[in-house]
């Protein structure tokens, strides 16, 4: 039987834009931040399932989709993302809240939890981007600048064909492209506001956010726990890297999660259980 979830629409002002964000379920409070271009549609499914055991808050990280911007658009850093969750989180209470964080998501929640540990109960990152924790890290760095130039010189269409390259890894096949036809409503309303964020998240989200290298000293210092997931079915894509080098860094074990980078997205179901399980046992 299908249980309808009711969600709750609301925004924020924070400095520079005004946040959109949904509230759906009871319990431990967690939120859940998607990574750019893509907003918090990428992971209603994945909190729909959980909204029975939690009170899950997903939202639009600033300049993506519903979050608009107040002031002219700008190079958003890691920083200035973690600001908004900091902001987001102390308006919705005084209780540390469990926190996951997917793809460019997982770099904001990274930087909450070493700048504001005491809001952070504990911690799932999905295959998180950490182009700069790689041992071939120049490499890396001119690929995702070659994304930059080509979106410069060619358009959107170009660069990303470039990016999802590096984020799937070079022996990975074509990502399969669904049929719109087959697609329910919210799927194809998301899909259209994924295509009016790339403009912003090419010129001015993707290399500032790629530049980022996490504290990994204070994480340890604030003893926040950390889980590191990584699909799977991921390949040698920078994120999936990324993921291992980072749980070896932070001592811990990496997660395996069914699918490849988008699995929280396509696998809700059975990643709820796992990421549940694991809140359970670092709580």
């Amino acid at each position: 039987m299908n249980v309808q979830i009711k969600v709750e629409t609301k925004t924020l002002q924070v400095p520079g834009a005004r946040l959109h964000y949904e509230v759906r379920g009871a319990g431990p409070l967690l939120l859940m931040i998607p990574g750019a271009p893509a907003d918090a549609g990428a992971l209603a499914g994945l909190a729909s399932v959980l909204a029975d055991r939690y009170t899950v808050v997903t939202y639009d990280q600033r300049g993506l989709s519903r979050s608009t911007l107040t002031g002219p658009p700008a190079d958003t850093d890691v920083a200035v993302f973690a600001d908004d969750a900091h902001r987001l989180l102390a308006a919705l209470g005084d209780e540390p809240a469990h926190v996951l964080g997917n793809s460019g998501g997982a770099l904001t929640a990274l930087a909450l939890a070493a700048r504001h540990p005491e809001q952070v109960r504990s911690l799932v990152v999905h295959e998180p981007p950490l182009p700069e924790l790689l041992p071939d890290r120049d490499r890396w760095r001119a690929a995702f600048q070659d994304v930059g130039d080509t979106y410069r010189d060619h358009g959107a269409g170009a660069a990303m064909g470039k990016f999802i390259a590096t984020v799937d890894g070079e022996n990975a096949a074509p990502p399969a492209m669904p049929d719109p036809s087959q697609m329910p409503p919210e799927a194809l309303e998301m899909m259209g506001r994924i295509q009016g964020n790339l403009d912003f998240f090419l010129s001015h989200v993707l290399l500032p956010v790629l530049r980022f290298t996490p504290d990994l000293d204070t994480l340890r210092e604030a003893r926040v726990p950390v889980v590191v997931g990584v699909g799977a079915a991921s390949g040698d894509g920078v994120p999936a890297l990324s993921a291992r080098v980072l749980a070896d860094r932070l001592g811990v074990e990496p997660l395996a999660f069914p699918g490849d980078h988008q699995g929280l997205a396509l696998d809700a179901a059975a990643c709820a259980d796992i990421v549940h399980t694991e809140l359970v046992r670092t709580a």
